[in-house]
């Protein structure tokens, strides 16, 4: 058997960063509380090769799951990425540990070592780019407001509107998703028809998160049928539920929610439940593993976008590979990136320009860190720690429901909608 042509695996490391956001960012479920938290994994070679991968982990430090990967990979060949899978993710022990994520961020890292062994772009070792540019949607989130910067804060229709000229202004953004669930749905609604009235060449997303009973689901969708929408994004809970709601309404469906591995995409489709399914290189359990699923999607003609689960520039490296490699890619990609304050890759991070971002020209994923970024946001988190990713804290003793109750005080109102849980 011949050499491994990257050497085999002889480290795996694993540092906790917290980096700031402009405002914390609301969510049906809860709130980033102003800072995102994710580990930073590499994975070293025998031949002094390094990738980089990067997971979350809900506000909480995902350090200690990635580690206890070490032992199963040490004299791994980081090339061999199907054993690999089995060996760290096989279905029994999903059944004890969910690991798909973990293995996400270790396979980044192996694409990454691979990618520079070869000389080859991560997309490229997927099967090559049909794109150099992938198009991204803003993500305008209720904000609080950050009491040190005064950012933030956006809460009514006119000031979502304000934040999404300001994001298309600053990005050049065409494509609006909002991130509903946190009001009532009757405040989204409102929400969606000043964007569409102040944005009339925008297309337009609603994301509630799962969080509506069926009925208000079709209920929301008949009150915003008219606008120039690209989707409507887990409106309610479940594949039964997304389905009916699927036959009653004009605007395609899409999850990120309830489709996030093969087998959950095959009932998907005898379900008829979904128009479109996003694709997170994450939740997906890797590069290889969303990619896979575009391509089973291509073949049912369910339509695919590239989700955001909160990322940093080692995740949206990947998030760029996937959008690059996907024949069937047609809608604008997610991402968190522009709510960030920072970044730790070198070069200050990626930008904008007309809304896209270009696919990285260097071999593997394309980006180095910076160590010194690092050093800092590794401190910020060793001041700060985590955060519960699915609690308020302006909410205290809150929680959601599915179907939800317990929504937050309209603006304008004096207190939050009466909730029991």
């Amino acid at each position: 058997m011949e050499a491994p042509v990257a050497g085999r695996i002889s480290d795996i490391r694993a540092t906790t960063v917290t980096v700031p956001l402009e405002a914390p960012l609301r969510h049906a479920h809860g709130a980033h509380w102003g800072r995102f938290v994710r580990t930073i994994v590499e994975v070293e070679t025998d031949e002094g090769l390094v990738g980089l991968g990067e997971m979350g982990g809900g506000g909480e430090s995902a350090e200690a799951a990635v580690l206890a990967m070490k032992p199963y990979l040490l004299g791994h060949d980081p090339a061999q990425l199907e054993a690999m899978w089995w060996k760290i993710s096989n279905p029994t022990a999903n059944l004890y540990n969910n690991r798909a994520q973990i293995h996400a961020a270790i396979e980044f890292a192996c694409l990454d070592i691979t990618g520079k062994a070869t000389g080859l772009r991560a997309c490229d070792l997927l099967g090559g780019a049909l794109r150099e540019s992938v198009p991204f949607a803003s993500y305008l989130f209720y904000r609080y407001r950050d009491e040190d910067t005064g950012r933030g804060g956006e809460e009514t229709p006119e000031e979502m509107v304000a934040h999404a000229r300001d994001l298309s202004n600053r990005h050049g953004f065409t494509t609006h998703k909002l991130k509903g669930g946190v009001f009532p749905p009757e405040h989204d609604v409102e929400v969606m028809r000043a964007l569409a009235e102040a944005l009339p060449d925008a297309s337009l997303r609603l994301d509630p998160n799962g969080v509506w009973s069926v009925e208000e689901a079709i209920k929301v969708s008949r009150q915003i049928e008219d606008l120039n929408n690209d989707y409507l994004e887990d409106p309610c809970w479940g594949m039964e539920g997304m389905a009916r709601v699927r036959e009653r309404t004009s605007i395609p469906t899409a999850t990120n929610q309830v489709v996030t591995n093969l087998e959950q995409l095959s009932t998907a489709v005898r379900l008829r439940a979904v128009d479109v399914v996003l694709l997170d290189t994450t939740f997906w359990g890797g590069l290889r593993q969303a990619y896979l699923a575009g391509k089973t999607c291509e073949v049912f003609q369910l339509g695919v976008a590239v989700h955001s689960s909160g990322e940093l520039g080692v995740q949206l490296a990947t998030m760029l590979h996937l959008g690059a490699a996907l024949p069937n890619l047609v809608f604008a990609a997610d991402a968190h990136y522009h709510h960030l304050a920072g970044d730790v890759i070198k070069g200050g991070g990626f930008q904008y320009s007309g809304g896209s971002i270009r696919v990285p020209e260097s071999p593997g994923l394309g980006v180095e860190l910076d160590r010194d970024k690092v050093g800092e946001y590794s401190e910020l988190y060793e001041k700060l720690g985590g955060y519960p990713y699915d609690r308020d804290p302006e909410r205290p003793g809150w929680y959601s429901t599915t179907p939800n109750r317990g929504y937050a005080a309209v603006p304008s109102k004096q207190r939050d909608v009466p909730w029991e849980p």
